[in-house]
């Protein structure tokens, strides 16, 4: 039996040295009886310099009160449950400590001292430390950023709002959690905006809408909104954070502006119109190709100006540009001319007009003269752009094939300039215009980011 109790407490002396904890033993006077290795590591005493000693060493002035307090419970037989402190290394640092201490009884069951685990939380507390700092700069920045905020989790159940969506909308978040935000949205949106965000959720899409919010005042004002979704590695969705971004002055500013624009488009199209009916009235008695002429010029520049102005004149499609200056000479229906190239290429403003008086005068002088004077004779009108950036080249080009004879002009004329002149100056390229034995072909080279948008 002796044996078997030597074992056992060889077996525990040998776990309590080894254990990653800190392990002491005091007696009830709070004199240091053991100390293992774990307590060497945490608190820079040795064994030999600290057993023997108080334990009051290592507990800082202010915190004295603490070890009353815990021989009192020990000699009561209580355990004093886990609680956080600080104690000190030998260098004198504070050590943020987890500690539980339990009374020692002898073989009759009385108490005769105490033992104490005590947890190193000085990582612990770095990452509280941390936690605390990263909530404070996310405070700071979701109360400070002039949008509406929130977040949802992985199912769009919104918990969370910064405090500019409640000052604007006068909710609290008892009022606001989950789809209580629908309570603010207009009725006339709401459907629309349910099932567009509804649809983020499922398929974890970035979100984006355009919809009127309620203020505390009952006025709605227009608000652009986004949501993106946070993922893990594996693309799950963990939350949402999204932004309500008030748009109001800036929508009213563009419908003054586009009302303005309707304007000055209204009065552009009565001047051409004018110039029109001017050129119509003197030329009376002249030339009729010359008056002809003149007249689809114009057609053309109101074509150019009328796509342009129904875009804001924020650019065209150049498909759209060239499908309405050919539409003149037929042969889109027949597919006697073929387009070719991106239908996404949108063409600035200044690039596009050049572009479109070129087009059409290529197509007026394929109908007299050209390709399209034969009814076997095509057009092939096609664009691209080549390369990326900077490097990046626009090319588009006119080819006429199985029409008549071409002969060089033997003078030039207005023609020549709206052909290759004005998209040269426009483009700030390379024109070419040079005939073949059964058509002409026209080739317009530039630099990409002075043509092409985007």
């Amino acid at each position: 039996m002796d044996r078997d109790r030597a074992s056992g407490d060889a077996q525990l002396a040998a776990i309590v040295q080894h254990s990653s904890d800190a392990i002491v033993s005091k007696d009830l006077d709070g004199v240091v009886r053991s100390w293992n290795a774990a307590a060497e590591r945490l608190f820079g005493w040795t064994a030999e310099e600290i057993v023997g000693q108080s334990i009051r060493r290592v507990i800082p002035e202010d915190r004295q009160d603490e070890e009353d307090a815990i021989l009192a419970r020990i000699r009561a037989g209580e355990i004093v449950p886990k609680f956080e402190t600080l104690r000190l290394h030998k260098d004198g640092a504070a050590i943020p400590l987890a500690i539980t201490v339990s009374p020692i009884r002898d073989a009759e069951g009385r108490v005769v001292g105490a033992s104490k685990i005590a947890n190193d939380l000085r990582e612990m507390t770095d990452l509280r430390r941390e936690l605390r700092e990263s909530q404070r700069q996310f405070e700071a920045l979701a109360q400070n950023i002039p949008q509406l905020a929130w977040m949802a989790d992985s199912k769009g159940w919104i918990y969370w709002y910064n405090q500019r969506w409640y000052d604007y909308t006068g909710t609290t978040l008892e009022e606001m959690q989950g789809w209580g935000w629908k309570a603010v949205h207009h009725p006339d949106h709401i459907d629309r905006v349910v099932e567009r965000i509804q649809h983020a959720w499922d398929t974890g899409e970035d979100w984006e809408d355009t919809f009127p919010l309620r203020g505390t005042d009952g006025e709605f004002r227009w608000f652009l909104s986004r949501a993106s979704a946070l993922k893990d590695d594996a693309g799950n969705v963990i939350l949402w954070c999204g932004t309500n971004t008030d748009i109001t002055e800036q929508r009213e500013s563009n419908e003054r502006i586009r009302l303005l624009m309707d304007e000055v488009n209204h009065r552009a199209r009565n001047i051409l119109a004018t110039i029109q009916a001017i050129v119509r009235q003197t030329m009376r008695g002249a030339d009729s190709d010359m008056v002809a002429a003149l007249d689809r010029r114009i057609e053309a520049l109101s074509a150019n100006h009328d796509l342009l102005s129904d875009q804001n004149w924020s650019g065209v499609l150049l498909r759209d540009l060239v499908v309405s200056q050919v539409s003149h000479v037929g042969g889109l229906a027949d597919g006697r001319i073929e387009l070719s190239g991106p239908d996404h290429l949108r063409l600035q403003p200044r690039p596009a007009e050049a572009l479109g008086l070129a087009i059409h005068e290529l197509a007026t002088n394929a109908m007299k003269y050209g390709a399209l004077s034969e009814a076997e004779g095509r057009v092939a009108v096609s664009w691209s752009v080549e390369g990326r950036g900077a490097e990046a080249i626009f090319r588009m080009e006119w080819r006429e094939s199985g029409g008549p004879p071409v002969e060089p002009p033997t003078r030039t004329g207005f023609g020549s300039v709206i052909i290759a002149r004005n998209p040269q100056m426009a483009l700030r390229g390379a024109v070419e215009w040079r005939p073949e034995p059964d058509g002409v072909v026209w080739t317009v080279s530039a630099p990409a980011d002075g043509v092409v948008l985007g």
